[in-house]
């Protein structure tokens, strides 16, 4: 873990952090009252002192607008220094000035110091006595322009509200005062800025990420402390950017102070001692203990008012834990800033020296998806190199992640228990882009209830992340890879049939061809590969049937007593999948495959359009899972789908062709079912007995024309989805569930035939009783 802070010695390191300001201090004052006096002795001691400071030449020409000159000053100032004397709001150009200072400097989280030089803080702030005459006057002057006056206004106003300095006549001696303002700025700008990147791309004070940091902050908000978390994937750029944030606020707090720490009890007594009345910036870098996190900032009164504490992790949970509540979750760059990064790595003069260079760059910004961490090190690895080198370059780095990056990255997966690390393993391999129930509902055969608390671990560790738009289980293309080289099938390839999960196409392959099955598999995920199109069609069909066809003697399966899962994918049209003896196909005889899976739970043959039967799967005793949804070419499904005794999900909605159901179903635990828009199945089947878990059926898009008498089986049913013939009338049997309460039938022209439906569409609610429909 590592402690950087205004209050600390660390920031001894040198930095290449470039600041774009010409000037430490500009000095904005009311000449006539101030220029040779008091704000003329104040820039004297700056710059005796070494501070380079801007102050407007009494010679150059005045007006009633600021020039562009001095507009480029003070964006160009670290710190401004505003002398508030009784007179300065009389001048126009003054405000003026004072407006700029406060949307360039102050709005940039830069240091803006008031003095209030024989004026009294209230008096601005409110506009009284020399301010308010000065405001009356600007109002009748302007009063064709009350907009100018009124951001005049706001601005003396938030400028009184500073944290500042205030003189008067009787306050003691002058020069003393202006030596303790001079010490102050002197402590600020000769801080050593934290080292931030040796190419801070995307991290200006302007950026996005630094100004949402910074608003968590609420740096106006004075009285109080807050903590931040900043928390992401490791190499996505926390620690930069937590230095960025610190570099461009630091000059806010109180000046660096050294505490030495020499054990955890000791180091809390000592900060809770010595820093409860300083204003701190404090950054923990990368904590990873909680006795850690609180011995060095256990509580907010451990420091003074206007402290902030920046604690960057990994994970959110131990943020969680301790209390923060404002947190920022660190995105990758985007593909300009991508380009950026990588070119000034690549190229030694920060621009590409040949457009030929376009397409590896282009491959490599989509490789590293925004990853700062890989954009650098492939960035310095390739830099000199000409387009053939990179090229070959990036077929390694496509084929096996770079060490530093693989290193980086797996920190998060070695802080996981054995069993979460599985379940990541799991996603990393196939489940990438599936939804969260369907991961969830896949995985509980192997995890049973603890997934809910493996994906809350995942999620705070930022290995997967869940989109808000469809509640996919997403991760970076290169914490996928690092999970894949983990379980990666090249470590024992003479031994895959003792592995607990096989992804790879050819890996299955020789599994089933060599009989390489063990008990030890529990998880199989068969996508074949997409094959190059060729003019000549014939030789493509001969090419795919060579790759895909697979020779076995169905054996592998005796020995997968574990296995679990299977998913198959991306089945060619031109073929039936595994080639088994005697011309038995999977598709569509799954009857001999099912005598061999007989511990299998989940079968997926999803938008499989090569599947036209699904056969005989009597074996499948221990099947919870059975999904075939989208298979636009299946016509007929097996009546053994029917008394599968654990089945608890049945889903073959999308399939159009489906003419051929099982006539009748005895499921006890089948809870999700659905045979929505199956247009060709014109028949439901009989309910043998009671199957109370089945809550939602959606029959929309079927050519269902009646509903047997048995409907009422489904005794838990709540809601019904169904487009009626118009010329059939709406079954009787609805109105007799003794559990539903939405009913939406869209269609029917029988009219009047349930009482208050007289429209298109519709709509039967509000059975809050749960008595049956009444007629």
């Amino acid at each position: 873990m590592a402690l950087q802070s205004s209050i600390s010695s660390s920031s001894s390191s040198s930095s290449s952090f470039s600041y774009a300001w010409e000037y430490d201090v500009f000095i904005s004052f009311r000449g006539e009252d101030t220029r040779y006096g008091f704000t003329g002795n104040l820039y004297k001691a700056l710059s005796d002192k070494g501070i380079h400071t801007f102050i407007d030449d009494e010679d150059l020409p005045r007006g009633d607008q600021i020039t562009p000159s001095l507009f480029t000053a003070i964006q160009q100032s670290r710190t401004a220094i505003i002398v508030l004397s009784p007179n300065y709001a009389s001048s126009s150009f003054c405000l003026d000035e004072l407006v700029e200072i406060l949307h360039c400097i102050k709005g940039n989280h830069r240091l803006v110091l008031p003095v209030f030089y024989e004026a009294d803080p209230s008096d601005v702030r409110h506009q009284r006595n020399s301010f308010g005459e000065a405001m009356a006057m600007h109002e009748e002057r302007f009063k064709n322009d009350l907009n100018k006056v009124h951001k005049w206004k706001q601005a003396l106003n938030q400028v009184a509200n500073l944290s500042g300095y205030h003189f008067k006549q009787g306050d003691g001696y002058e020069h003393k005062f202006i030596r303790n303002i001079v010490e102050v700025i002197s402590r600020k700008i000769r801080r050593v800025p934290l080292f931030v990147a040796r190419f801070p791309v995307g991290l200006d004070s302007l950026d996005s990420r630094v100004s949402e940091v910074i608003s968590l902050l609420k740096m106006d908000s004075s009285d109080e402390v807050h903590m931040v978390g900043i928390h992401g994937v490791g190499g996505i750029g926390k620690t930069t950017l937590a230095c960025a944030v610190y570099n461009l606020i630091a000059d806010h707090f109180d000046g660096k102070e050294e505490v030495k720490i020499a054990s955890l009890q000791q180091g809390a007594s000592q900060i809770q001692r010595r820093l409860c009345q300083k204003k701190v910036l404090l950054i923990l870098d990368d904590v990873d203990d909680h006795k850690q996190l609180h011995a060095i900032a256990g509580k907010p009164d451990w420091f003074g008012p206007g402290s902030r504490i920046i604690i960057t992790k990994r994970d959110t949970h131990l943020l969680k834990c301790h209390g923060v509540e404002n947190m920022h979750e660190v995105k990758g760059l985007n593909e300009e800033e991508s380009f950026q990064l990588l070119i000034k790595h690549a190229f030694k003069n920060g621009y590409v020296s040949s457009p030929g260079y376009m397409d590896v760059l282009t491959r490599t910004v989509t490789y590293a998806s925004g990853l700062p961490l890989a954009l650098e090190v492939i960035g310095c690895h390739l830099c000199g190199k000409n387009v053939e080198e990179w090229e070959s370059a990036l077929n390694k780095f496509e084929r096996h992640l770079d060490d530093k990056i693989h290193e980086i990255l797996r920190v998060s997966f070695d802080a996981l228990e054995k069993e979460e690390q599985s379940v990541f393993l799991d996603i990393a391999c196939w489940f990438k882009g599936y939804t969260l129930v369907e991961v969830t509902d896949i995985l509980q055969a192997h995890y049973g209830s603890c997934m809910k608390d493996h994906i809350g671990v995942l999620l705070e560790k930022s290995l997967i992340r869940i989109s808000l738009y469809d509640l996919r289980v997403t991760m970076h293309n290169l914490i996928e890879d690092m999970g894949k080289e983990i379980d990666d099938p090249e470590k024992s390839p003479e031994m895959l049939g003792r592995r607990t999960r096989l992804w790879f196409y050819k890996d299955i392959v020789k599994v089933l061809e060599d009989n390489q099955g063990t008990s030890a598999i529990e998880i199989m995920y068969l996508e074949f590969p997409l094959f190059e199109q060729k003019r000549d069609e014939d030789s493509l069909k001969k090419k795919r049937n060579k790759d895909v066809e697979v020779k076995w003697d169905g054996k592998a399966f005796e020995d997968m007593q574990n296995l679990k899962t299977l998913i198959i994918k991306k089945w060619p049209q031109e073929l039936s999948i595994l080639k088994l003896p005697n011309n038995i196909h999977l598709s569509p005889k799954l009857d001999s495959l099912s005598k061999k899976l007989v511990t299998l739970k989940v079968l997926n043959f999803d938008y499989n359009d090569s599947l036209k039967e699904i056969a005989d799967v009597s074996g499948l005793q221990t099947l919870e899972e059975f999904l075939f949804r989208g298979c636009k070419n299946l016509v007929t499904v097996h009546s053994s789908v029917s008394f599968l005794p654990k089945l608890k999900r049945l889903n073959a909605e999308h399939c159009n062709k489906l003419r051929t159901f099982p006539p009748a179903i005895k499921l006890p635990l089948l809870k999700d079912f659905s045979l929505s828009d199956c247009s060709s199945l014109e028949y439901f089947p009989e309910i043998l007995e009671e199957m109370a878990n089945v809550r939602w059926l959606d029959l929309k898009g079927t050519g269902i024309k009646e509903l047997p008498c048995s409907f009422r089986n489904l005794s838990g049913l709540r809601n019904l989805e169904i487009i009626w013939n118009e010329m059939c009338k709406i079954p009787s049997v609805i109105f007799m569930m003794p559990q539903l309460s939405s009913c939406y039938i869209e269609g029917g022209g029988n009219k009047g035939r349930v009482s208050g439906m007289q429209e298109e569409v519709l709509q039967v609610q509000g059975i809050l009783t749960h008595s049956p429909l009444k007629m």
